[in-house]
């Protein structure tokens, strides 16, 4: 044995060492003061920018670089589109909480109007990363924002007919109201659906993954993906477990409890 890492390893640790740090750096720049914001943004932009460029490129390059630089830039993309969301420049119409005792689809379509401009962007990144990449050869980019966009989309569901932890910490003051529109319970209908088809889908791509060529473009974008989807599949699982799984961020959460402490 010559000591060194699987194929399969570097893709998988260096797509959840993106993850944790790209939530962890998110959850730290939305505990500033508010007046913070508008710069963040701002440096975000550029780098969305930066990264829309950069995975038009990658999706014509054939490789395992390409795969990376792809996921790379969808997920960059994607932390401006959680930040623009988080910061409160893009949300919904409603911008307070439901009334007590709203319920049914008055209270679904209530949690809608506080969220759909956030979803209409979402779509629109999307369907500019479909153009970008239309016809070419490494479709990571797009791949992983749809995968990214559905898990997270599961996660609102959920969120919404009820769970039993609901990571509540992570929202800023500014948008607290949106607690009115999640539910406690122990869990809902669609919970276990959500994790038998993110783990079909987790098992699908590692399928696909150890079935390619060993380096290869495709064999790094699959252990991507599969890493994302499995992830996605973990964090559906702590709903509902009564672990501490969001203490991985203490540290970015440290800006928001530093911003709590007023001098006297």
């Amino acid at each position: 044995m010559d000591g060194a890492l699987p194929g399969w390893a570097l893709p998988l640790l260096y797509a959840l060492a993106l993850w944790w740090a790209a939530t962890g750096v998110i959850l730290y720049l939305d505990g500033l003061p508010r007046r913070t914001f508008r710069i963040s943004m701002t440096v975000a932009s550029v780098l969305a920018i930066a990264a829309l460029v950069g995975l038009q490129h990658s999706a014509r390059l054939d490789s395992a670089l390409g795969s990376y630089c792809g996921f790379t830039s969808a997920l960059v993309v994607w932390g401006w589109m959680e930040m623009s969301f988080l910061m409160g420049w893009v949300t919904g119409p409603r911008k307070h909480a439901c009334a007590a005792g709203c319920d049914g689809l008055a209270h679904f379509r209530h949690a809608t109007e506080a969220i759909i401009h956030h979803e209409l962007a979402i779509a629109g990144g999307a369907l500019l990363i479909y153009l970008l990449t239309l016809d070419a050869a490494n479709a990571t980019a797009l791949h992983s924002y749809l995968l990214l966009w559905g898990m997270r989309l599961s996660a609102k569901l959920n969120l919404h007919f009820g769970v039993r932890n609901f990571s509540e910490e992570f929202l800023p003051p500014h948008l607290l109201y949106l607690k009115s529109f999640f539910r406690r319970r122990r869990m809902n209908a669609l919970w276990p659906l959500s994790i038998v088809a993110g783990s079909a889908l987790t098992g699908e791509l590692i399928g696909h993954a150890a079935a390619a060529a060993p380096g290869s473009a495709d064999a790094v974008a699959l252990t991507l993906l599969a890493t994302m989807a499995g992830l996605a599949v973990v964090e559906h699982l702590f709903m509902v477990l009564p672990l501490p799984f969001n203490a991985i961020w203490n540290w970015g959460l440290k800006s928001r409890a530093r911003e709590e402490v007023k001098p006297l």
